[in-house]
């Protein structure tokens, strides 16, 4: 039975999050594992779809052309086709970012899709309680004897060959688990992502300190059970570390924090 069209309220049950700040964590974890698999200008479809999906977090009912038309205003006149954004919605659908379920008029007649947002899957970091305490305990010996087997990547690097731009202290501490010159670079992308979401790529140290103890953090959770995406698990906790310096920060400056504002403003920056 097809769904009958009407406002975005109406779906509400529709949603899989408690609040758009929980919406929006996960949508960052999505496109920090698949962002290279859209191009530029599905990207910026999919991310301007996302903000239609704000009054009911991670569901939205907008049709095609009022997207299009929103990018085209934000961008001055330089939007994106709608044969773009249809690429972006099939490849999205297909990778389980959302589910895009068709509506229809009181007629019968084919209306605009609802989109409904999903939750990132299985690697999302635990709560803090849980992080601490992993409550069983499996041998690292195995995992990371299938990553030395598997050394010789698409690029045959080892760590040694890891690019400068990475600090030694980070590449130390990471190769043990993850020796492959790639992997190395990736988790320190995504640390570099973290940081200039949460206004600390300056300062270079704390980054470092909190990139190496959320790595930790990882392995002591691939020791308690199996973590399908470690990169992404590894951003989530880096990011709401470092969300956390940031906010702590403003608070002790007198600011008052609108925390579901502050995700709209940087989450959706250019």
């Amino acid at each position: 039975m097809n769904l009958k069209s009407g406002s975005v309220d109406q779906f509400e049950q529709f949603s899989q999050f408690k609040n758009l700040q929980e919406f929006n964590a996960h949508l960052e974890m999505w496109l920090a594992v698949n962002k290279d698999k859209f191009s530029k200008g599905e990207l910026v479809g999919l991310k301007r779809l996302a903000r239609f999906a704000a009054k009911v977090p991670g569901v939205s009912n907008a049709k095609i052309g009022t997207v299009l038309k929103a990018i085209h205003e934000e961008y001055n006149g330089n939007g994106i086709s709608r044969s773009t954004f249809k690429r972006m919605i099939a490849k999205a659908s297909k990778l389980g970012i959302f589910t895009a379920h068709e509506t229809e008029r009181k007629n019968g007649s084919q209306s605009s899709n609802l989109y409904v947002f999903n939750r990132f899957p299985k690697s999302e970091p635990p709560k803090d309680e849980k992080m601490d305490h992993p409550n069983k305990t499996i041998n690292l010996s195995k995992t990371t004897k299938n990553q030395k087997n598997n050394k010789r990547n698409e690029t045959g690097l080892d760590h040694t060959f890891t690019s400068d731009r990475v600090p030694n202290a980070f590449v130390d501490v990471v190769k043990y688990f993850f020796p492959e010159a790639k992997s190395i670079e990736e988790f320190w992308r995504m640390t570099t992502i973290a940081a200039y979401r949460n206004n600390r790529e300056q300062d270079k140290v704390q980054v470092l300190e909190t990139a190496i103890h959320s790595f930790k953090q990882l392995i002591r959770k691939m020791k308690s059970s199996f973590v399908s995406k470690p990169i992404a698990y590894f951003y989530g906790i880096l990011n709401k570390k470092l969300e956390e310096v940031y906010f702590e920060e403003l608070l002790e400056m007198g600011f008052s924090i609108d925390k579901n504002q502050w995700y709209m403003d940087f989450f959706y920056k250019k």
